[in-house]
């Protein structure tokens, strides 16, 4: 296990809430967005090979995985069942030939060290050597790969060099595979869920003139945009998609039967009613784990509100299969108790920012108490640092609220307000038990004084500190019942069970069939595998791996003619 060598550092999972991630990650995302819009890595792309690639056969089997360069345990977990020669889940499921991946490859930014510690290294380890044919890889940004302007990205996956036993062809962020039997596979980037550049458009365009009558796309998105877009909401990821469905593959007269995306880590299939089409979001390839109790159990798509001109219809989804269930879910969001426990560098942020309230409430509370002490304007410049901390609360609280923007402005503004003053009342609650201590029970002289810093110093950041960062855990709990910090919740968790990824196998006849797999629990303990074939893995489990289906397997047929029935159901 060391690094000397495996050739990378395994690395913990990362902690979300913890004050130098979001610092790091925050300015990050500010960076990538800012230069993003004048320097777009996309456009100068242009000049690199446009290769349409092609999976020769009557038949293939491949894997999907996505939201897989976190901790080592969970993403060595599932990138080991995605090596093994075989699964055995009720019925025996072979190797892929072909592995896409499908968006945020690092995290919690993307730079070399990253991706070779978090998640290229790893799938090395588990397929050092390629097996007799060698299985391909595809990649697909997600907002994560996008935080160094795609230029670690390109480097691990666009310049040919294999992973192991894997072998990287593409030579763009974005890339179209001819399958067998008339199937094809878009993978679409999007960037910060932002238009398609005139390159990448172009590319699919010449893509889409192979395609007819008959033929089916898998289209790969970074963000499964048809969850908010379908459910009341706008997003242009959304209308991005509807322009490639209307006016680059639509024209054809090929069909997009299935949509692949990650972003959510969670798995959550959404079924055209009365029809053929699914929406699957597949996120477990190793990140923290995300609820599925406050998914929509409708989405009517187009949405309502869309930039792209077309027809009225509307086509209906249903929510058909997630994991984990609702039950379940609820459950583990109840986890955020142990917010404090979870993420102690998140508690020490709490403790110093109520230091700083309570001092500064004391500063006021001390300067009222002697009313004569340079008059009204000292009174009100005792008061200034305590009005000063309560606006930054303020803000900070409204900002944290909407993040994610589900509600409306005004609801997330208001569950921001009562988040601020929760902790506004902590801090003025504990100022007063502070100046209680000092007049009623600790003891006069210089004792005395030193205990009272001993009390600041020490228990404001121990103890308000923990009850601050419950505060908190206690809000995200509320306001997930109205949709707000819904992925903050599960963040601050960092759940690192319940993993998985899609095994898919398109057949003779045509028809595909989806293999949504799970594990529960991941393996915290390695041994190594020295004496092991070159295309055994480096390191194997202490602890079983075993992998189940989550539900059934799906069949959707190539003709839209008729509904998909479970493998079960067609024998």
């Amino acid at each position: 296990m060391s690094e000397e060598e495996l050739g990378f550092r395994p690395q913990r999972a990362v902690r979300w809430l913890d004050p130098g991630v979001l610092v790091s990650t925050g300015a990050r995302s500010l960076m990538a967005g800012v230069f993003g819009a004048y320097a777009d890595k996309r456009e100068l792309q242009g000049t690199l090979p446009a290769t349409t690639h092609t999976i020769p056969g009557d038949e293939l089997w491949f894997d999907y995985v996505a939201d897989l360069g976190d901790g080592f345990d969970a993403t060595y977990s599932v990138a080991s069942l995605i090596a093994a020669p075989r699964l055995d889940v009720g019925q025996t499921l072979p190797r892929g030939r072909l592995l896409v991946m499908g968006g945020d490859q690092v995290y919690p930014a993307a730079t070399t060290e990253a991706y070779e510690d978090r998640s290229k290294g790893l799938y090395r380890a588990a397929l050092p050597v390629a097996p007799p044919e060698a299985p391909r890889l595809f990649a697909l940004p997600g907002n994560h790969d996008w935080y160094d302007g795609l230029t670690s990205f390109l480097r691990v996956f666009a310049q040919g060099r294999s992973i192991g036993g894997w072998a990287t062809e593409q030579t763009r962020s974005y890339f179209a595979i001819e399958l067998p039997a008339r199937w094809w596979l878009f993978a679409v980037d999007t960037q910060f869920d932002d238009y398609v550049d005139a390159p990448q458009l172009a590319y699919f365009r010449a893509a889409a003139s192979r395609l007819g009558t008959g033929d089916a796309v898998i289209l790969c998105t970074p963000t499964p945009a048809w969850v908010p877009a379908g459910s009341g909401g706008r997003t242009k990821a959304y209308d991005t998609i509807r322009f490639l469905m209307r006016e680059v593959i639509g024209p054809t007269g090929a069909t997009v039967p299935l949509m692949l995306t990650g972003d959510k880590h969670h798995y959550a299939r959404y079924a055209e009613r009365d029809g053929t089409a699914q929406r699957i979001t597949a996120g477990l390839g190793g990140a923290y784990l995300a609820g599925t109790h406050r998914l929509p159990a409708e989405l009517v798509l187009p949405p309502a509100e869309t930039r792209v001109p077309g027809p009225p219809a509307t086509t209906r989804f249903d929510l058909a299969g997630r994991y984990p269930g609702q039950a379940e879910s609820v459950r583990l969001a109840a986890g955020i108790l142990r917010l404090p426990w979870r993420n102690p560098g998140f508690w020490r942020l709490t403790g110093l920012l109520q230091s700083a309230m309570t001092l500064a409430v004391l500063f006021g509370l001390a300067k009222a108490a002697d009313p004569v002490a340079g008059g009204v304007v000292a009174q009100i410049g005792a008061w200034f640092p305590a009005v000063f901390a309560t606006t930054l609360l303020v803000l900070g609280a409204v900002a944290f609220a909407r993040l994610d923007l589900p509600r409306t402005g005004r609801t997330n503004a208001a569950a921001g307000v009562l988040h601020a003053l929760a902790h506004l009342a902590l801090s003025v609650g504990w100022a007063f038990t502070v100046r209680w201590l000092d007049r009623d029970m600790l003891p006069e002289g210089a004792t005395g004084e030193w205990l009272l810093v001993g009390v600041v110093v020490v228990l404001t950041p121990l103890l308000v500190g923990f009850l601050a960062a419950e505060v908190v855990a206690l809000y995200l709990l509320a306001v997930n019942r109205f949709g707000i910090n819904s992925n903050e919740l599960f963040a601050g968790q960092g759940v690192e069970d319940h993993k998985g990824f899609l095994r898919l196998h398109i057949g003779r006849d045509g028809t595909l069939t989806v293999y949504p797999l799970k594990l529960a629990r991941i393996c915290r303990r390695w041994r190594p595998n020295p004496d092991g074939a070159p295309t055994e893995p480096w390191l194997l489990p202490r602890e079983e791996l075993a992998p189940e289906l989550i539900e059934e397997p799906i069949r959707i047929p190539r003709d839209p003619g008729g509904p998909p029935v479970t493998a079960g159901e067609a024998g």
